[in-house]
């Protein structure tokens, strides 16, 4: 084993969460040595560089939610962010329609929940629809979001990584968390020994089982959710702008939506299918027999008791492998769509969505556990990447005391 290696912060995962919480650390803490780990040999190998890239306004989520305050924030400061790098940006809006009466109430119960965070959103009526987008087809009303843009969320993890590289944060690629040694030292999977003042885990779809190893995560565990768009691959541009059906806001997917991404293609989705492993993206790529039976495990229970709805959930997803079940759900959006030219699968992601399994329900804010030695992120889901800064600051606000700084 290689001689130790130390550090006043160690950060595990160098996705967007753990990007952005060295570069908060950064800023307040000039002085501090941050160290970086990751599995991977760079960063937004896994959910970060895996996402839609859209950057969020923030009218999803309840008031009292953590999500309705960084969404909204980190709209702005990722904006402001990538025009000061020159980074591409597609502030092509977005638009929430109704597919028939039953859903109009939702489109108001999205417009409340702006307006009370603060969001820019309004209630559009057919005809202003039509001038936003010719395509777009809604029952009597839609919402209009004219915050919400595409980023390319590779590019700015790139970006923040090479910010901090000239910041003096160190990092060590190729080297995962492998155990804890002590109160405050990390095995990698390299075999190099980290000492640290405070370990902070942004492991992502490991972040769980890490904080196991400290004494929190009691009460959740993981659950995998598949992720796959289908691209526009047709001469024409069928959509000018992101459009997105009515939520069960019940629970944390957004349904099947149209969006635009940063270089102006067009594609449908996400799926959100059941996993049977952490990383099981595609075939028996990072297979795992210990991770295939904790999850269906999981997903079983969940199936059988139908806790929220999970039964309906899983076998509604597991259709949108077959094209044109997929495609046929987004043509009801729209007026008129070619949808043969749907015809390439995007890379897939894994969400990793936490459940409290005490309750048996998905959770749906942001989770965060820790004391003195360490700080576990344990639920960065969707829409994460667009509250990635202010989320960063809040942790560090919140969860790094005054003993623990250099």
């Amino acid at each position: 084993m290689n001689s130790p290696l130390r550090a006043d912060y160690l950060i595990v995962g160098a996705g967007i969460i753990g990007l952005a919480v060295a570069r908060e650390l950064r800023s307040r803490f000039p002085r501090a040595d941050i160290l970086v780990i990751e599995k991977e040999a760079g960063v937004a190998f896994h959910g970060s560089g895996r996402n839609s890239g859209v950057l969020h306004a923030g009218f999803y989520y309840t008031a009292d939610s953590l999500k309705a305050r960084f969404t909204r924030d980190g709209n702005r400061l990722l904006k402001e962010y990538v025009k000061a790098k020159g980074l591409a940006i597609n502030e092509c809006h977005k638009v929430v329609v109704a597919s028939d009466e039953s859903e109009v109430d939702g489109v108001r119960e999205l417009q409340r929940r702006g307006e009370r965070n603060g969001v820019e959103v309004r209630v559009i009526d057919e005809q202003e629809l039509a001038e936003i987008d010719p395509n777009a087809k809604t029952t009597q009303i839609a919402l209009y979001s004219p915050s919400t843009a595409t980023v390319d969320p590779v590019q700015v993890c790139h970006a923040v990584r090479e910010d901090l590289a000239a910041a003096g944060v160190r990092f060590l690629f190729g080297h995962g968390y492998l155990r804890r040694q002590g109160d405050s030292a990390v095995v990698t999977t390299g075999g190099t020994v980290v000492e640290a003042g405070l370990i902070i885990n942004a492991a992502g779809l490991y972040a769980d089982r890490i904080a196991r190893d400290y004494g929190f995560s009691h009460d959740y565990t993981i659950i995998p959710f598949k992720g796959i768009y289908l691209k526009y691959t047709g001469a024409d541009r069928p959509v000018r702008t992101n459009i997105y059906p009515v939520p069960n806001l019940k629970n944390p997917f957004l349904g099947v939506h149209y969006t635009v991404t940063v270089d102006g293609t067009v594609k449908i989705g996400p799926t959100a299918i059941p996993a049977f492993w952490r990383q099981n993206y595609r075939g028996l790529e990072h297979f795992s027999t210990s991770e295939l039976v904790e999850t269906i495990g999981w997903e079983s229970r969940l199936f059988l008791s139908d806790s929220f709805g999970f039964r309906g959930l899983a076998l509604g997803e597991l259709k949108k492998y077959h094209r044109a079940y997929f495609t046929g759900l987004a043509t009801k959006m729209v007026r008129q769509i070619d949808t043969t030219g749907f015809n390439q699968w995007s890379r897939p992601g894994i969400r990793a969505q936490l459940l409290n399994t005490r309750t048996r329900e998905l959770v749906m804010d942001f989770v965060v556990e820790g004391d003195r030695r360490s700080v576990h992120i344990l639920n960065a889901v969707s829409p994460a990447f667009t509250c990635s800064f202010p989320f960063a600051a809040w942790v560090v606000e919140h969860h790094i005391n005054k003993e623990q700084q250099p």
